[in-house]
């Protein structure tokens, strides 16, 4: 079960996640701190979506802790979304409010992300950047303290990997901790305060 730290932001001590005889995640340690960006490089199948939603509580550890100092939002790989559900933007970010006490408006973070101007277009008009905009858009709509982002440059145009990094240090410069996952090795390195290499298990830790 996820538990409250006051030192770090994240913190998880030999976190195993089995399904069946399939260790997805093999004995993770890892510590985050506030205001960090903190990147997950491996490949696919190396266990990062999971240990993602290991962090967000949707699956509970098979052994081991994991510590979360505040509240957590996810912002999913762009396949999981089913973009022909006939809503417009507008409407898509709005479904990230997840209580009355959030102040943010769907408009300001729409501008944000540069897609203030498509906020009436149907989800099946936009592109591919457009979408991980709009998703990112519907995180942050839930104001958290940790922001988890599941492959957020798969297949997406370099200005919109560019404006989606800004917006990311923007965010960690606020005070809010952001866990990227990718296994585009190539996908800003420099931006990332830390990065992790993850086959099931931490191979090397470092900037």
């Amino acid at each position: 079960m996820l538990a409250l730290v006051t030192e770090f932001a994240i913190e998880a001590r030999n976190l195993v996640r089995s399904f069946g005889d399939n260790h997805a995640v093999d004995g993770v340690n890892l510590t985050v701190s506030r205001g960090e960006i903190y990147g997950f490089l491996g490949p696919n199948g190396a266990g990062k979506s999971t240990l993602l939603h290991l962090l967000q509580g949707r699956l509970n550890p098979s052994e081991g802790t994991l510590k979360c100092d505040g509240s957590i939002a996810l912002m999913p790989q762009k396949g999981a979304i089913d973009w022909t559900f006939p809503i417009t933007v507008w409407e898509m970010v709005r479904l990230g409010r997840k209580s009355n006490q959030v102040t943010t408006t769907a408009e300001t973070l729409l501008e944000r992300v540069g897609m203030g101007e498509m906020r009436r277009r149907r989800l099946n008009q936009l592109s591919g950047g457009q979408q991980q905009r709009v998703l990112l858009a519907r995180a942050l709509m839930q104001e958290s303290d940790v922001l988890l982002l599941d492959e957020p440059y798969s297949a997406i145009d370099p200005p919109s990997r560019e404006h989606l990094l800004g917006v990311m240090r923007q965010q960690a410069s606020s005070g809010q901790t952001l866990l990227v996952s990718s296994h585009d090795w190539g996908s800003a390195l420099d931006s990332y305060d830390r990065v992790v290499v993850l086959d099931r298990r931490v191979l090397a830790v470092g900037s």
